[in-house]
């Protein structure tokens, strides 16, 4: 789709031996461990998104989830918001401890920030610690558009999306640098996502816009509605 914009025509074979002419392969994606907690005693919420994934308006469903990066500093923890409309990554959060006050409630606040909420939101995530504790829970109980929704137990499939990103952002950049220090590992997230990701990657879901282009044309739909 790259070469497709810059009115480049070549086929998927001369493609493919082009890259095997120059030494070129796509990156690997890696097994990750899964990082949630779920071994506490606060309520569980149940799963009102239910895997339906393709949603018409922003605002209508935040997913979110936390991973974990290696630096030689030590671990330091990515969680993310993402907007199933655009899928555009629009809370975020680094830290080097997994409590909530660092993690979720910085990237709630960064989200709210670049989209407001004026219209009924679900807010989906995993069973974790961080988003089922009650300083969390208290939090989004101030917003009285906002309902929570949780995966089931143990079923990595019931926020896929936020999962798929996170292995989109380990093969493209995590798994290639060995990061010295968290403040290398936090320039190199932030130009990934801020600059890359939701500026210029193409979505295959997205019909291969980048989150800030389809996040455009959803505007200019509205506007003409």
């Amino acid at each position: 789709m790259q070469l497709r914009d810059q009115q480049i025509k070549v086929s998927r074979p001369r493609v493919a031996r082009l890259m095997k002419t120059a030494g070129i392969r796509s990156k690997i994606v890696k097994k990750f461990r899964v990082t949630t907690d779920s071994k506490h005693n606060y309520p569980i919420v149940e799963n009102k998104l239910n895997r339906n994934f393709k949603v018409e308006r922003t605002s209508q469903v935040w997913v979110s989830d936390i991973t974990y990066i290696w630096t030689s500093q030590g671990w330091l923890y990515l969680t993310i918001i993402m907007d199933l409309a655009d899928r555009k990554i629009i809370g975020w959060a680094l830290s080097n401890s997994l409590k909530v006050d660092q993690t979720i409630i910085p990237a709630w606040r960064m989200a709210v920030i670049n989209r407001p909420i004026d219209q009924d939101l679900v807010f989906h995530s995993d069973r974790g610690v961080q988003y089922s504790c009650s300083v969390f829970a208290s939090l989004l109980e101030t917003y009285q558009k906002v309902s929570r929704s949780m995966s089931r137990k143990g079923d990595c499939w019931d926020n896929a999306v936020a999962e798929s990103f996170f292995k989109t952002i380990k093969s493209e950049l995590i798994y290639h640098y060995k990061f010295g220090t968290w403040l290398q590992a936090k320039r190199a997230i932030f130009e990934y996502i801020e600059m890359w990701y939701n500026r210029k990657r193409k979505h295959s879901a997205l019909g291969y816009l980048s989150p800030v282009e389809y996040e455009l044309k959803l505007l200019q739909i509205r506007n003409v509605a």
